[in-house]
Formats: structure tokens, sequence, C-alpha cells
């Protein structure tokens, strides 16, 4: 037995030891995988560290191009001007006016005290030294095969305003103003697939700083690009708006506004306008000639006029009801229909009394068109006693009658014919 045990011994040594070879082999094994999948997994956690920073510090430049954009300007506004600046409201949500295949959009926009400047800059400023800039950022883009004209006279408004306030080109720089880039000298032409993008100066003096603070907004006018040069019956689209908040309230105002129909009361702030009733999709048509007219919807609203605006509505001392209603034209025939030339009459009180609609509470301009073949949008606003709506109207039927259709010359174009819609509960 003593004999044999070493044999044994030496058996079991050698199983162990290729045992302990095979888990040695295992282990490198084993080892090799982790220490692949451990620097996978960091080479994996790193390209993605380096992808948010990446992203962090793009998003980080981005908003430093878009602040510096405007602090380089007000550096050199408040150098050339001798003056002090603070910026009071800044804005930096975009909104776009389309025209087809041609479009404007206000990208961003600051409201900037000016105070203490140099007698010299005071004209612009109804020779006031105090007062304040809107600079905005606007982007004009041609996606259109063909050139087109385009006249950057995007001038701000307000109610109650006594003019057009427009670019100041002495505030900035001239090279980023947009009239430089799309100028007169070369007939206003913005070639086919070309976007141009710059900024406009628009001064107050502290009088009409003031007033627009107060009223929280102001309008910027959109005009219609151009197919010809100076050729304004060759219109792109159709005249839009941007309305421009100036502060808290404003923005809020802005928001609340943007669930009414986009009338004149509506997008020019003329007042207060708190909805009553309101129906959409109705969907309801009749042939007007060879103008297929539907009925989109409707919306009542009462309507308190601010201050400026309250003397054209001084024959409603028991308050006013703003009637909107939307409709859809589908021009079928053969000339242009002229919006601004569309009229309508508002039948109440089971018929015994009916009243027009209202122009100066539309914004269609001798430019704004349904051509050929086209569709297009109408509005027609009525003014309403409230009084009346309250005790008689509003539980009865209201039956609106539109037409004749016109051209833009305000010929008859559908024979005297007219159509007539009763609005639906």
């Amino acid at each position: 037995m003593k004999k044999r045990l070493p044999v044994f011994a030496s058996a079991i040594l050698a199983a162990a030891l290729i045992s302990a070879c095979g888990n040695s082999e295992e282990e490198k094994e084993t080892k090799k995988e982790d220490t692949a999948t451990a620097t996978q997994e960091n080479e994996a956690k790193e390209e993605k560290s380096e992808k948010v920073e990446e992203k962090e510090n793009q998003e980080k430049s981005e908003a430093k191009e878009g602040s510096n954009d405007f602090s380089s300007l007000i550096s050199y506004m408040e150098k050339e001007t001798e003056g002090t600046t603070k910026v009071l409201y800044e804005n930096n949500e975009p909104q776009v006016h389309k025209m087809d295949k041609v479009s404007v959009s206000l990208d961003a926009y600051n409201l900037v005290e000016l105070k203490d400047f140099h007698t010299d800059f005071s004209i612009p400023f109804r020779d006031e030294t105090n007062g304040g800039v809107i600079l905005a950022k606007y982007t004009v883009k041609n996606e259109m095969d063909k050139d087109v004209y385009y006249m950057p006279s995007l001038d701000i408004t307000f109610t109650g305003a006594e003019r057009y306030y427009t670019n100041y080109k002495e505030l900035i720089p001239e090279e980023e103003q947009l009239p430089t880039k799309l100028t007169y000298t070369k007939d206003y032409v913005l070639k086919a697939g070309e976007s141009v993008t710059g900024y406009i100066a628009y001064p107050f003096g502290q009088s009409d700083l003031t007033k627009i603070q107060e009223l929280s907004t102001v309008t910027v006018m959109v005009p219609p690009a151009l197919l010809e040069p100076n050729q304004l019956d060759s219109a792109v689209g159709s005249e839009g708006r941007f309305n421009l908040a100036l502060n808290g309230d404003g923005a809020e105002k802005v928001a609340s506004n943007a669930a009414f129909y986009q009338d004149r009361a509506t997008t020019e702030n003329m007042g207060e306008k708190k909805m009553l009733k309101e129906k959409s999709g109705i969907n309801e048509s009749h042939q007007l000639g060879d103008v297929k007219v539907a009925l989109d919807g409707y919306q009542f609203a009462e309507f308190t006029p601010n201050e400026v605006e309250a003397p054209r509505f001084t024959s409603f001392p028991n308050g006013v009801v703003l009637l909107t209603v939307k409709f859809q034209l589908d021009n079928k025939g053969a000339e242009d229909i002229g919006l601004s030339l569309l009229s309508s009459k508002l039948t109440v009180n089971d018929g015994a009394q009916y009243m027009l609609s209202e122009g100066m509470l539309l914004n269609n301009g001798y430019n704004d068109i349904v051509k050929s073949g086209e569709a297009g949008e109408l509005l027609q606003v009525f003014v309403l006693d409230k009084e009346q709506y309250d005790k008689i109207w509003k539980e009865k039927a209201f039956e609106v009658e539109i037409g004749p259709m016109k051209n833009k010359e305000a010929k008859d174009i559908s024979k005297g014919q007219r159509v007539t819609f009763t609005l639906p509960n």
C-alpha cells in the first residue's frame, strides 16, 4: 500500500494541476471578456458624455450667440448715442407669416430703454432725449424657383398711434440692417432659394414708450412679396401681422388673443374680448356664382374697447358684443375676388332687425384677394348692442346674408346673387 500511495497522490496532484490550469485559463478568458466589456461600456459612456457635452456646448453657444446678437447692437447704440441702455423685455419665440413659398419670420426682439442720449438723435424720438428702442431680428426666405421682390417696410403701429414707426438706421450698424440687405438700389430683389436675415431698430420717445408699455403690445405690419418690381397687383399671398408683447401682461394678452379670430379688434389690441359663444367646423356651403361659400364658424365675444378706441363705440352705451363669422371661399371663377369689397348683412330678432358688417374691424386691404382657381378665408364682423343681445337676440336665430361677389375693381361677378346662412347653435 505504501508503494502505491505516491502514485495515487501523484494522480491527485496531476488532476489538481489540470483543474487549476483549466480554471486559470477560464479565469483569464473571463477576465479578458470582462475587461473587453468594461472597455466597451467605458467607451460608450465616454461617447455619450462627449455627445451630451457637445450638445450642451452647442446650446450654450447658440444661446450666447443669440444673446450677443442683441448685446452687440445695444453696445453699439449706447456708444453712438452717448446714452445709457437697459433691456426692459426680450422675446425669443419666433413668429412666421407665410405667403405661398415666401415667408417672413420675426425671430426675436428686445425692448430697450435708451436714456440721456445726444440731442443729435432726438428727431426720430419726437424731440425727446429719453425713450426706448425695439430691436427686432427678421428673416425673409424665398423658396420659390424664381426671384421675388420684397420691400422690408415692416412698420410698427399700435392703438392710438399717430404715425407708423419705422427703421432708424443711425442706431445700429448699417451692414446688420435688413433694409441694407434688401435695398431699393437692387429693386428689393430676393433671389430664388435665398434667405436674408437682418435687424430693424424702431425708436420711441418717452411719451410713446409710456403709451406702448401701458398698452403692453404693438403690431408689426408685414407687407406681401411681389413677383414683379413695384407691381402691387403681382403680390404673393397677403399682408400679415406680428403681435409683440412688451411685458408680462402683453405676453398673456397675445396668448389669449390667439383663441379669437384675427379680426382687427384682436390683431390691433383695440380692447378686451371675452368669449361668450363659439362654434367651428360647421362646413355648410352654398354656391354663389362661380364661388363656393362655406360657413366655417363663428364667435360671439363681449368686447370692452380701450380708452383710445372707446369713442368709436359711443353708439353702444349698454355694452358691446362682437360677432365674427368665418367663411371659406373656393374661387372657381375666371376673376380674382377682392376681399376688402365684400360685405354682409346680419338679421336678428326673427327678422325684425338687421345690421351691416363693419369694415373698420377687418384687416382686409386692396391687395387681399382670393385668386382665380384658389381658396381663401373671409371674416365678417358685426357690432351688437349687449343689452339687446342678452335680453332678446341670443336665444333667437342669427342669419347672415353674404354677396354679391366682387372683383378687385368692385365689379359684381355673381350677377347680384346672395346666399344666406343660419348660424347653428
